[in-house]
């Protein structure tokens, strides 16, 4: 089977040597001079959550001088919940690409270029949920690391940027609607991944480099199951992700059947999904499908040419 999709080519974006910030009321050695002029337009258009787990409230410092860049975020501890260790999340979705500084400027850190070409950064990590080099399709509360203090980082916080599509940091950034302007700090509390509902994973990221989602079907409210494929190599692959019981081993199933062959299927007591199924089939129609709990799809033979 072949289908002509839309490539997508990853860009990892060069970026200024940044020093990190302390947590008390000043910031400690500033970095190296980045570009802060008027932020693009462009930065406006993609709505933020918080950086965190649904409920979770923590300070959005974003210091008035010293700061590099100017207009960043230092998310902090608020109140008696120490920010050491916390789940970081993406703030919107996008596709993101996981760097390592090393004991310098950002440390372990990821950014996430958005649908309209805006892009977030969060440094400073201490774990990244990917290995340096490395990208991954995100949506918005998808799993992405933990805070630390590597790099240039005098404490544990999370150093977090919004930059327009030309680069440019944005020195008024907004989360969960809270405008956070130069000189001003505020408690911030996430409504980002509430309901439970978001699973840390996507269908591009299991099935592996090259491959693009061409077609879906929700499971009902329980999931979702996907056909992608490799322009590049007619592989085909099915991936089901769960939208319940995330992180709970329970029933989910992926498979994909070639027609004229017979049907390979993973199915299992799975926490978050199926899959992959990959099969080779250029030029031949295919049946896919899935399942969640007792909540299934199965296509008819399509995507032939």
């Amino acid at each position: 089977m072949s289908v002509t999709s839309p490539f997508h080519r990853t860009r990892r974006w060069a970026f200024a040597a940044l020093t990190a910030f302390t947590l008390v009321a000043a910031p400690a050695a500033a970095a190296a001079p980045a570009s802060t002029a008027a932020p693009d337009a462009g930065v406006l258009a993609t709505a933020h959550k918080s950086p965190f787990s649904c409920g979770k409230t923590f300070y959005a410092n974003n210091w008035s001088g010293g700061h590099n860049p100017n207009g960043s975020i230092d998310w902090q501890s608020y109140g008696g919940d120490a920010i050491n260790g916390e789940t970081v999340r993406a703030t919107a979705a996008g596709t993101a690409t996981f760097d390592d500084e090393g004991s310098t400027s950002y440390g372990k850190w990821v950014q996430i270029v958005h649908g309209d070409g805006t892009r977030t950064r969060y440094a400073h990590l201490d774990t990244m949920v990917r290995a340096p080099g490395q990208t991954m399709s995100v949506s918005q509360g998808t799993v992405i690391g933990t805070v630390g203090s590597t790099g240039g980082s005098e404490a544990p916080h999370l150093h977090y940027e919004q930059r327009g599509s030309s680069g440019v940091v944005d020195t008024t950034p907004t989360v969960e609607g809270v405008t956070v302007s130069v000189g001003q700090k505020k408690a911030v509390t996430s409504t980002n991944a509430c309901g439970g509902a978001t699973n840390p994973h996507t269908p591009a990221e299991v099935c592996g480099s090259g491959f693009s989602v061409i077609d879906q079907a929700a499971l009902g409210t329980v999931g979702r199951t996907y056909l992608l494929y490799n322009s590049a190599t007619g592989a085909n692959c099915v991936v089901t992700l769960k939208s319940t019981s995330l992180g709970t081993p329970s029933p989910v199933s992926a498979f994909l059947e070639p027609e004229g062959a017979s049907r390979t299927t993973d199915s299992g007591s799975y926490s978050y999904y199926a899959g992959p199924v990959k099969r080779s089939a250029p030029g031949t129609c295919v049946k896919w499908g899935g399942s969640v709990g007792s909540t299934s799809y199965t296509s008819p033979f399509e995507h032939c040419d």
